[in-house]
């Protein structure tokens, strides 16, 4: 039988990389012990070492995954007609993929809003210049998981929400200006095209923004709100 000599709570590195807290099973003397290899099988575990928070857990996947299905959903089939060169109001799709940053914090959201983003590009894509891909689809509605920063402050789900917002209408503001000094290309009329990018990015995401925060305002949407977030982390 294999034997290992080990001081009094000596912390012992297993050969599957796990650090095991050993306590005395027996005690003969007051300095060092000799324990056999098999009684590590009896010995506790540190007690967060499978309580790790950043790891994506099946049930996080599983909520992430659900809000990712419905905001594509919503903005496929429930939202106003399309702008001619892409973009629409929808019912609340920003703010159901906000939900996963306010549910399990930034990274989990920047994680969760990119793949939305990705998708948007497959199911409607639209661009002029390449780095419109770039922008207006992962970068822009990635933009959205900036709503994680928030997820433990009082409001945090508004906050979020409108972080989220502000930097998926950055991202747009870039995209759009590079889309507009492509038909202008000169210098002379690139303030033009801030303005020209600024009042079509603003025709339909400040409409959806205004009811969402509306919405979001109530007490009673956001105790539900709450609640949704103790189940989603419990």
């Amino acid at each position: 039988m294999q034997y290992i000599r080990f001081p009094e709570n000596a912390w012992i590195t297993a050969s599957v990389g796990c650090n095991i807290k050993l306590y005395y099973l027996m005690c003969i003397s007051s300095e060092l012990e000799f324990l056999p290899m098999s009684s590590l099988l009896s010995c506790p575990l540190k007690e967060d070492f499978f309580m790790n928070k950043n790891v994506f857990t099946v049930k996080k996947l599983v909520f992430c995954a659900m809000s990712i299905a419905l905001a594509t959903a919503i903005s496929v089939v429930i939202k106003l007609p399309s702008l001619p060169y892409g973009g629409s109001v929808t019912l609340f799709s920003m703010l159901v993929i906000c939900l996963a940053g306010y549910w399990y914090g930034p990274v989990p959201g920047l994680i969760c809003a990119t793949a939305y983003g990705i998708l948007q590009f497959v199911t409607g894509p639209y661009f002029i210049h390449p780095l419109q891909v770039l922008l207006d689809y992962p970068l822009a509605f990635g933009a959205l998981g900036l709503s994680g920063f928030f997820s433990n402050k009082k409001h945090g789900l508004l906050l979020g929400y409108i972080a989220g917002v502000l930097g998926r209408f950055a991202f747009h503001q870039i995209s759009g200006f590079i889309f507009y000094t492509e038909y202008v290309g000169n210098a002379q009329g690139n303030l033009l095209a801030i303005l020209a990018s600024t009042a079509y990015n603003l025709s339909y995401l400040l409409p959806e923004i205004i009811i969402t925060i509306l919405l979001l305002a109530l007490p009673p949407v956001e105790q539900a709100m709450a609640r949704v977030k103790a189940m989603a982390g419990s």
